[in-house]
């Protein structure tokens, strides 16, 4: 993946993820490609982050947010994200609800899923991120993030823990499958 940009993000170091998203494997779709760029979305009705990492390492780095400016922006800003990192796979953080129940922005992160797939023809997985936001928060915290930087890190955190989940999921397929391929 080699050198990392980071948009409108100073994490203030390392992040240490204390409390993980849990994950439902009805949600995940395993790409067939092991090496590779990701990009994985924590969709919001006000912000969407971004986050990247590499099919091969399975390392996970916030990237930027995008500004709810209407459908239109978000697509312009993803599309010179697509141009720019080249990804084989996007991942797509859907919201439940403590019972496992969608939650509302749950159904609107599906339908932004499916309008990726659309658009732009590339493979798009699912991932339960319920409590991903929470972490983020929490990780920030626990190294110093505070006010305005915390809320700026926030969502491209909260994708970073996405993304990560989903790697994590991707290994214990990998591994429940025995042979090294999804």
């Amino acid at each position: 993946m080699g050198n990392v940009k980071r948009r409108k993000v100073d994490a203030g170091g390392p992040v240490s993820h204390a409390a993980r998203a849990t994950h439902h494997s009805s949600l995940i779709t395993h790409h067939s490609a092991r090496t590779g760029t990701v990009l994985a979305f924590d969709y919001g009705e006000k912000r969407i982050g971004v986050a990247v990492g590499d099919l091969e390492t399975s390392i996970a780095h916030p990237l930027t947010t995008i500004a709810a400016a209407g459908s239109r922006a978000h697509f312009d800003a993803i599309a010179a994200l697509m141009a720019e990192w080249r990804p084989l796979l996007l991942v797509v953080g859907v919201p439940t609800r403590p019972d496992g129940a969608e939650h509302e922005v749950g159904r609107l992160a599906r339908r932004f899923a499916q309008r990726l797939r659309g658009r732009f023809g590339i493979e798009v997985a699912l991932i339960d991120e319920h409590l991903t936001s929470h972490a983020a928060e929490a990780a920030l915290r626990e190294t110093g993030v505070r006010g305005q930087r915390l809320k700026r890190a926030l969502d491209p955190v909260a994708a970073q823990c996405i993304l990560e989940s989903y790697f994590a999921a991707a290994k214990q397929g990998q591994k429940e499958m025995g042979n090294g391929k999804w």
